[in-house]
């Protein structure tokens, strides 16, 4: 229907609606019902033309009523008596009053009660996840007074997952499931499409379709795994800071596949694990094949998040490996940066000590930003040089990094890229070394 008034010349102002109240009637509770305003001249309804989500929501917000679940129509709430108050109401759905929105004018109206606008607010509903190991994981039911219901798995995603089990106090989410993979619900499905952006407190706050509007079958109801209940471990290491990237979860544990895995996705398992930096991202079980089930494939971490969880994958469950493929993870609590034979303590060869021995850095591309974050992470000053062509003697042993690329403003030279732990085309006649501004005589090797 066209609009006959320009809808910025028409609005109630902050002083006309003094003294006029909005209230939901013949809903199951205060939370739901037919729009009706009241004043001392009496009640009125709300016409539903381009009545919608962001409308409802405003109203939810102004009576304290939580979230909008849906906006309603053709009197579904039942026709009120009276005056038609407000039509074309358009809200931007970030008002606090529905007198803050854009409407057709006070009064007027081309509509009959039969179009009486109605909101249900997510006071009264609330989610739960069923038939799972744990309550953090399942089949997404919602419940209110007049009983329970699922959500179509059309367009379901991670996103719309991490929504449940933020609103559910379950963690991360660790999969977004469809097919009914918990068993099918019964009686209505009430949403459809639905399409979070992942940053919401509630599913009720994201786009869907409408309530009780879908195309599906229970066959299609959406579930969710959330990480509450999981956790993550390395094994077969030196310590607990290193090993096979291994997932517990209902008495048995899993693995994952090595397929796209680096050092973001290890930076993510080392602060998980409280682990430090990630020093290396191994592939093809380098700590030795697993059992049992292969949890995650094409992991995609940024390296920023808190949790492997929040981490985009193939699927829970879903791959294409063997366990000859699992990843493995060695983080940096356990190893030490020291400079040696050196004048001081602050300049010398770079070596990495852990449990397993020493080992030196190749000068491949060695410059002074890699230095700095040596002398950084050493306490000691800047970096007055980066040397290289064993200035300092040749160590001996393993050759751990190579092609050490760091920004300069890291605080552990595990933080930097490099060619892979362990990975090198260099002899010890390349080993690096470095000068820090923390000594009291510098005294430059000669090359």
């Amino acid at each position: 229907m066209p609009l006959l008034f320009p809808l910025t010349e028409f609005s109630v102002s902050p002083s006309f609606s003094v003294g006029y109240t909005i209230s939901l009637v013949n809903g199951s509770n205060p939370c739901e019902g037919r729009v009706e305003i009241s004043s001392s001249g009496g009640r009125g309804t709300v016409c539903d033309d381009y009545w919608d989500l962001s409308d409802a929501q405003v109203v939810c917000r102004q009576l304290g009523c939580g979230s909008a679940v849906a906006a309603t129509s053709s009197a579904s709430f039942g026709q009120g008596s009276g005056s038609i108050y407000l039509d074309d109401v358009n809200c931007t759905g970030s008002e606090s009053s529905l007198f803050q929105c854009r409407h057709r004018g006070w009064g007027s109206h081309n509509c009959a009660h039969s179009e009486d606008a109605g909101v249900v607010c997510s006071v009264g509903y609330t989610i739960s996840l069923v038939n799972g190991s744990n309550r953090c994981e399942g089949r997404v039911e919602i419940s209110h007074s007049g009983g329970r219901g699922t959500v179509c798995d059309d367009y379901w995603d991670l996103r719309d997952a991490q929504v449940v089990c933020r609103q559910l106090g379950c963690g991360s989410a660790v999969a977004a499931t469809s097919s009914a993979s918990f068993g099918q619900g019964i009686g209505s499905i009430y949403l459809d499409d639905v399409n979070c952006t992942g940053s919401e407190s509630s599913l009720f706050q994201c786009d869907h379709r409408g309530w009780g509007s879908h195309f599906c079958a229970h066959s299609e109801d959406a579930g969710v795994v959330c990480s509450v209940g999981y956790t993550v471990n390395l094994v077969n290491g030196s310590n607990r800071c290193e090993g096979r990237m291994e997932i517990w979860h209902s008495g048995h544990w899993g693995t994952v596949c090595d397929d796209g895995w680096d050092l973001n996705d290890a930076q993510v398992v080392c602060r998980q694990l409280g682990c430090g930096s990630a020093v290396a991202a191994t592939s093809s079980a380098s700590f030795g094949q697993g059992s049992g089930s292969i949890y995650l494939d094409d992991v995609n971490c940024t390296g920023s998040e808190s949790s492997l969880f929040q981490c985009g994958h193939r699927g829970w469950g879903s791959h294409n490996c063997g366990h000859s493929e699992d990843a493995g993870v060695v983080c940096s609590v356990g190893y030490t940066i020291s400079l040696v034979n050196g004048s001081n303590p602050c300049e010398g060869r770079v070596e990495i000590s852990h449990s397993a021995g020493r080992g030196t850095v190749c000068d491949d591309y060695w410059d002074l930003r890699d230095a700095q974050v040596v002398c950084r992470q050493l306490g000691c000053g800047s970096a007055v040089a980066a040397t290289s062509s064993a200035s300092f003697g040749q160590g001996s042993g393993s050759i751990y990094l190579d092609d050490v690329n760091c920004t300069g403003s890291e605080s552990s030279l595990f933080q930097c890229s490099h060619r892979g732990w362990g990975s090198h085309f260099c002899a010890h006649s390349e080993d690096a070394g470095v000068v820090c501004s923390g000594t009291t005589h510098l005294t430059l090797p000669q090359a």
